[in-house]
């Protein structure tokens, strides 16, 4: 049983009918194009500000180290202090919080 090609229905397709598809294929790849050179430049961009922002936080990780070295031999010289001979320095400073504390409360209650 031998089905014969004529109920197909194939037809081949005109010459101008190729054309039109050739040029539909040169928009699409036109457009395509256009795509890609949009997202390589936002790629590009983006590359950028990922150096820019690294390089920003390298600079706050060293402040932060030099921030934290100082902080570290400040609290080791009052240590040191405190450990002296010179007790009355402990005093001193507490008496200096007092009175600063209460500066402030009586500007801040009255003015």
């Amino acid at each position: 049983m031998r089905r014969s090609h004529a109920n197909y229905g194939y037809e081949p397709v005109p010459s101008t009918s190729q054309d039109a598809l050739e040029d539909e294929n040169e928009r699409m790849t036109d457009h395509l194009k256009d795509k890609i050179h949009a997202l390589k430049s936002l790629s590009i961009d983006i590359g950028n500000e990922v150096q820019y922002q690294e390089q920003i936080l390298r600079g706050m990780d060293e402040d932060f180290e030099r921030t934290s070295g100082s902080l570290t031999n400040s609290v080791a010289r009052v240590l040191r202090l405190s450990k002296g001979s010179h007790a009355y320095y402990i005093l001193y400073l507490m008496l200096f919080s007092v009175v600063v504390f209460f500066i402030l409360w009586v500007t801040v209650k009255f003015f």
